[in-house]
């Protein structure tokens, strides 16, 4: 027998979440037989999450799709690489040619922001499809933060991030870092940073309707009524402005390019704590005590994040919790909210290497009239542009990385419009509840096969690092890397329309030579730490130079950086900006002074694991061993009166569906709010997920609804669903006869 191979050490960035943490991985005989968190990264510093280990299964993954698969009515069959290009790209140009430009539309799921050719290619495409009809999952998410960056400091993409290393005071609304491990905060080894606060002497605060993990964890937790964050916001501007003297003083040198403080104090007048606390259940002494702690801090900060972004007033949460930091002189200071300077600088870089600064309703959906962002429209839309009959309706989608399935809400009604559509292209490497209605399937490369580098989330990162990370496994002749079949896609839709010029031609065979690596190369040498090309900069930052530095390169915290940072000609901070402060009149007409809760009425909030990453870790079996997670949270008070007890099913009803979950009674969620987590919902039938079918849960959006909206931003309102809850019904006993036999 030969003697084993001597194993090999590959040091790599985890992209299964937005932590951006180091990883060894051992390697002996082409399989992996480690995976650990690696010291000597200077972001991470050692620190890794259950997920990491993941990176195993999912490429060893049995049920991972390795070729190209086409839908037929006999089941699915694999075809060649150049039969699938050849005949979704000619239907796809004659549904074109025959509906017009609009009948195609796009979607495009989260794990496309980790992964750079898809960062790189996706765009391309895009453009090539000449559609309006373009989705993702940033309006299931964090829409609301972009809309607000765009308007108040000129780009979608400069989002304030904590400084949390060095601050002294942390309020926290609506997110769970413990979970997310930060999400548009990346933050590797969270736990340990949020304690370095408690260990200077600071304080970590907590508002959520749910004693989350990070919650537990705090100094302090306060419950809050779902979908009310907005008016704590306003009740703390209330206090900072009339309780604590000058206002302009405490701006400091951000006084000289903020524009519309006037405004803002102005509005805040009529949001007095003793006003918003019926609807907030947030005691007046609370958020004064809350305002005066936050004040008084030697640099503290306001983070909000998926429970305050999804939700009806989504944008005026965030705008409020910027305001809060600006107002109180917290802004791109130290301690607390600063914008970071990544090496590849996708907002102040080179246009071609950058992403859009944003914009806002240049067109609008055609059935229900809701405003684009960055050529965006409302995924919540997506369902009724393919059911609603018209000119313009969609007859053919392009999914690439997404399930929306599960994903988006009434993910039933989404589900019955796939069925209708006629032609459905996927690029995933799952037969999941969302590609199951694709007419061909395309699946890339494992994500251990190809190199990899955060263009994103070193822009939302607490600390300025960078980093690339090397394939450890070569692909195999017959794989594709994602960025390859995003660029055939486009080459040969523009070759079908615009016929096959010299030029076109040659543009697609040097982006094919240049590929993601050279292009990111290009984009580090131009960026603030590169060498321009410049002679007398060769020491500057590369590709090479992060192929030398295999743990990554420490570029330090996070540095003030205005006006110079800010986008758009005047350069200054727009405090009040129109669209936003036109919304509070929507706000106090949702909560006026004599409102009273329905009767029986719960209200619905997600929440999310560590061991999960939105619908599709869960074929992972050891991501998803032991107690089951898919439950329904209830308050004592709340299962005592409808009858419920600890593990019994209970039948949660909305609008626009109904769903049976177990039960598990905890104080942990506020009375009048119920939490099922996000991503489940595996039982449809054709799907093949082995582990994950076997782990199946309840989708939380086969209830959230499609209609519930924050109105400014098109982002989805999950969070606050309202439900109605009983005990579920004893399952009906089998027949004398025996089961049925299923249909054909």
């Amino acid at each position: 027998m030969s003697a084993s191979a001597p194993s090999q050490v590959h040091f790599r960035t985890c992209n299964l979440c937005e932590a951006m943490c180091g990883v060894r991985i051992e390697v002996a005989d082409g399989r992996i037989t480690s995976i650990k968190g690696d010291d000597a990264d200077p972001f991470s510093r050692g620190h890794i999450c259950p997920k990491a280990v993941a990176l195993r299964d999912l490429h060893e993954d049995p049920d991972r799709l390795r070729h190209p698969m086409k839908r037929t009515a006999s089941g699915w069959e694999r075809v060649s690489w150049e039969d699938a290009f050849s005949d979704i790209t000619r239907r796809l140009h004659a549904l074109q040619q025959e509906h017009g430009p609009h009948s195609v539309g796009a979607y495009l799921g989260n794990p496309n922001v980790h992964n750079l050719g898809a960062m790189m290619f996706g765009p391309g495409l895009l453009r090539a499809l000449r559609s309006r009809n373009r989705f993702s999952a940033t309006s299931v998410d964090q829409l609301p933060h972009q809309l607000v960056a765009h308007l108040m400091f000129g780009h979608q993409l400069l989002v304030p991030i904590p400084d949390i290393d060095r601050t002294q005071y942390m309020l926290v609304l609506g997110a769970n870092p413990l979970a997310s491990n930060g999400s548009l905060m990346t933050t590797p080894d969270v736990r340990a940073r949020l304690r370095a606060i408690q260990e200077r002497g600071g304080k970590v605060v907590v508002l959520d309707p749910r004693r989350t993990e990070t919650a537990h964890i705090a100094n302090q937790h306060v419950f809050v009524r779902p979908g009310t964050d907005a008016l704590a916001l306003l009740s703390l501007l209330h206090v900072v402005f009339t309780d604590t003297g000058d206002n302009t003083r405490r701006l400091g040198r951000l006084a000289a390019f903020v524009d519309g403080l006037d405004s803002v104090v102005s509005l805040v007048r009529d949001f007095p704590p003793e006003r918003t606390a019926p609807h907030t259940g947030i005691a007046p002494e609370v958020l004064r005590g809350i305002a005066r702690d936050f004040l008084a801090a030697q640099g503290a900060v306001c983070y909000g994040r998926v429970g305050v972004s999804t939700q009806p007033f989504g944008s005026l949460c965030q705008w409020l919790i910027n305001v809060l930091n600006i107002v109180t002189g917290n802004l791109d200071r130290e301690g607390g909210a600063l914008f970071t300077q990544p090496a590849f600088d996708v907002i102040g870089g080179p246009r071609a290497l950058g992403v859009s600064p944003g914009s806002h309703g240049r067109w609008k959906s055609r059935v229900r009239g809701l405003p684009e962002f960055s050529g965006e429209l409302p995924v919540a839309t997506l369902a009724e542009e393919i059911l609603t009959p018209g000119d313009g309706r969609i007859r053919a989608l392009l999914t690439v990385a997404g399930n929306p399935v599960l994903s988006t809400p009434n993910g039933t009604q989404l589900d019955t419009a796939l069925a209708q559509l006629d032609l459905m292209v996927s690029v995933d490497p799952y037969l999941n509840e969302t590609t199951r209605h694709a007419h061909y399937i395309l699946p890339p490369a494992s994500v251990l096969e190809r190199g990899h580098y955060d263009l994103v989330f070193h822009v939302l990162a607490v600390r300025n690092t960078a980093k690339y990370s090397p394939p450890v496994f070569t692909a195999g002749p017959e794989s594709r890397q994602d960025w390859e079949i995003l660029l055939e896609l486009q080459h040969r839709l523009e070759t079908l329309r615009d016929g096959r010029s010299a030029r076109a031609t040659l543009q697609y065979q040097a982006l094919k030579r240049l590929g993601p690596e050279r292009l990111l190369d290009v984009g580090l040498r131009m960026g603030p730490y590169g060498s321009r090309f410049h002679p007398l900069k060769q020491g500057g930052l590369s590709l090479a130079k992060l192929r030398a530095a295999p743990h990554g390169i420490d570029l330090g915290p996070l540095k003030p950086s205005l006006p110079g940072r800010l986008r758009g000609r005047a350069k200054r901070i727009q405090l009040a900006p129109e669209l936003l402060v036109a919304d509070v009149a929507r706000l106090r007409a949702a909560f006026p002074d004599d409102a009273a809760p329905r009767d029986g009425e719960l209200l619905l909030i997600g929440r999310r694991h560590l061991r999960d990453n939105n619908s599709w870790m869960h074929n992972v079996p050891g991501l998803v061993k032991g107690r089951p997670r898919c439950t329904l949270m209830i308050h004592p008070e709340d299962a005592s009166r409808l009858g419920l007890t600890e593990g019994s099913d209970a039948s949660v009803r909305s609008r626009v569906g109904e769903v049976t979950v177990p039960v598990a009674v905890t104080d942990d969620v506020m009375p009048g709010v119920v939490s099922l987590p996000h991503g489940y919902g595996h039982q449809r039938a054709g799907i093949r997920l082995q582990v994950a079918g076997a782990h199946a849960g309840a989708s939380i959006n086969d209830l959230t609804d499609d209609q519930a909206l924050d109105t400014v931003s098109g982002n989805a309102a999950f969070s606050g669903t309202p439900v109605r809850v009983r005990p579920a019904a004893p399952p009906a006993p089998p027949s004398p006869s025996g089961p049925a036999t299923p249909a054909a």
